[in-house]
């Protein structure tokens, strides 16, 4: 017996040692979130492009566990909102692009040099019009920062290379980077079209992948009430490869200048010596899809009626050109992985119930890969009281790729919704951080902005990295490869381990802003805070 005393005492200590490095006991095991990743994204579903068959088939699934999970009905129509659009396709062989230097016409190829953004209403008569080049294109009163001052753009299309300056914090940066906020200052001036460089340091997917797909259809809400560009004639986007042709002549290299924003030092503003010649013929058409809401309620007499949202976008961008292949656009992580998880944690209420004082609305948007429309249209037309709504948890691409050691959060620093996340992800072992890359604008490209345009606090939360890390590297191999890309489907590693304890994060953060006496509140800090309280 006494021989074996002290090899109990070291099983004891190693099974000591083992459950220290054990990861945080959680409501989640991964599995059943990549079940449900494995129905939405299913090659059956035809990558849910807004309106298709295949996006109200992963609705009907979504309903059906919304059911099972014993939630409440809570949009218009059951638990759909209807939402109507205008949808919009390039017609290439009737279009064309030119520039026009020294009276002799330089034609441009689309898709190799250019090509058209229908997400604006294109002019159907032909236009002629100067260039000039201004910088980032930014107008930002905050801090008296105007790239539009002192050029004359009346009747002009205006060039941009997309980023900013490093003095303008992130926040003020993305919202004047916004379509309807760019254009306002554009319009003013008397531009009558834009033309986007992309920034070579921040492109997220390469120019063959951007180009591919560009007479997809793009849509826009059908109640004028939405539209945030009147007066933009022209919009296109520019191979930053073959942006040298703009600046031929101008005194100035397009090498030189994203050189300057790879830094997002200032940039110079100039006329340039050439001008645009572009004819756009474009097909529209009508198309219906819904957002889907329901309601865990709440239980405290006084606070039952107002509520902490949590959103995902379902919608993807459907069948498009192939690539090696393969046409159908599954969208797994982007955004199957943000709907499977608001399906996984519905039905965790459901398991291991939880008493919340506030209700929690699920709501599974349409349309955000068409410019946010979905959750644009619902948060200006709810289906419960808007000032019910006390804050928005998004989810969207949260990509559980690599462990979840570093969480990040955009509105880390904004509210007081984001210092409860970095709390409840500290205490599960994980380091919540800032969004590392700013250039990418991430805060204003995902569905929490809108709720944000309201007064509404909110949080987007993702796995992170340390910039420098192998991760980072995993991370942008990720989104070269397989952002808005077929590849984007199951056949890709996942880490299941960082899924549950993500989904604890979340499940904690909704339970946290549900019973809290008070409602999450803006920092006083915050470019946020203006709209608190607001209607906008």
């Amino acid at each position: 017996m006494r021989k074996l005393i002290p090899l109990l005492f070291a099983l004891v200590a190693v099974a000591f040692a083992a459950g220290a490095q054990q990861p945080p006991v959680t409501h989640f095991d991964g599995k059943a979130w990549w079940e449900h990743v494995k129905v939405v994204a299913d090659d059956s579903m035809e990558g849910r492009e807004t309106g298709s068959e295949g996006l109200r088939k992963a609705q009907a699934y979504i309903v059906e566990q919304l059911k099972q999970a014993g939630l409440e009905p809570a949009g218009t129509n059951g638990f759909y909102q209807p939402v109507k659009f205008i949808s919009r396709e390039i017609i290439e062989k009737d279009s064309s692009l030119a520039l026009v230097r020294n009276a002799a016409v330089e034609l441009l190829t689309l898709g190799e040099e250019a090509f058209f953004s229908t997400r604006v209403d294109l002019s159907p008569d032909p236009i002629q019009a100067p260039l000039v080049f201004v910088g980032y294109g930014l107008v930002v009163p905050e801090k008296s920062y105007n790239d539009l001052a002192g050029l004359d753009l009346k009747g002009k299309v205006a060039v941009l290379l997309s980023g900013s300056p490093a003095d303008i914090p992130g926040a003020l940066a993305s919202h004047y980077q916004s379509a309807g906020e760019r254009w306002k200052p554009f319009r003013q001036a008397g531009a009558i079209g834009i033309i986007t460089i992309p920034n070579p340091a921040s492109m997220d997917i390469p120019w063959s992948r951007m180009s591919l797909n560009r007479a997809h259809p793009s849509m826009e809400l059908a109640d004028p009430e939405f539209y945030e560009t009147p007066g933009e004639k022209l919009a296109l986007t520019f191979n930053p490869a073959k942006a040298e042709t703009l600046f031929t002549g101008s005194g100035h290299s397009f090498a030189e200048l994203a050189d300057l924003a790879k830094d997002r030092k200032p940039l110079p503003r100039f006329p340039l010596s050439v001008s645009i010649k572009a004819r756009a013929r474009v097909k529209t058409s009508s198309v219906e899809s819904a957002n889907i809401i329901a309601r865990l309620p709440g239980s405290d007499p006084q606070l039952k009626n107002e509520y902490v949202v949590l959103s995902a976008h379902t919608d993807h961008v459907g069948i498009g050109e192939p690539i090696n292949g393969d046409r159908i656009y599954n969208g797994a992580m982007d955004d199957g992985s943000g709907t499977a998880a608001l399906l996984d944690i519905a039905a965790s209420f459901k398991a291991h119930p939880e008493k919340v004082r506030r209700g929690i609305l699920f709501v599974f948007v349409t349309a955000e890969e068409k410019g946010l429309l979905g959750s644009k249209y619902f948060v200006a037309h709810p289906s419960v009281a808007r000032k019910s709504m006390i804050a928005d948890v998004n989810i969207d691409m949260f990509l559980p790729i690599v462990p979840l050691k570093f969480l990040k959060v955009l509105g880390l620093a904004d509210s007081d919704l984001g210092d409860r996340a970095g709390a409840i992800a500290q205490s599960l072992g994980v380091r919540a951080i800032p969004d590392p890359e700013p250039l990418r604008n991430s805060f204003i490209r995902s569905d929490q902005y809108n709720f944000i345009r309201h007064g509404i606090p909110a949080v987007k939360m993702d796995v992170g990295f340390e910039l420098g890390s192998p991760e980072q590297k995993i991370f942008k191999e990720w989104l070269t490869n397989r952002y808005h890309a077929p590849s984007d489907d199951l056949n890709q590693p996942v880490d299941l381990g960082a899924a549950a304890l993500y989904e604890e994060v979340v499940r904690q953060l909704l339970i946290t802003a549900a019973n809290f006496d008070a409602r999450p509140q803006w920092h006083v800090d915050s470019f946020f805070r203006r709209y608190a309280g607001g209607d906008n």
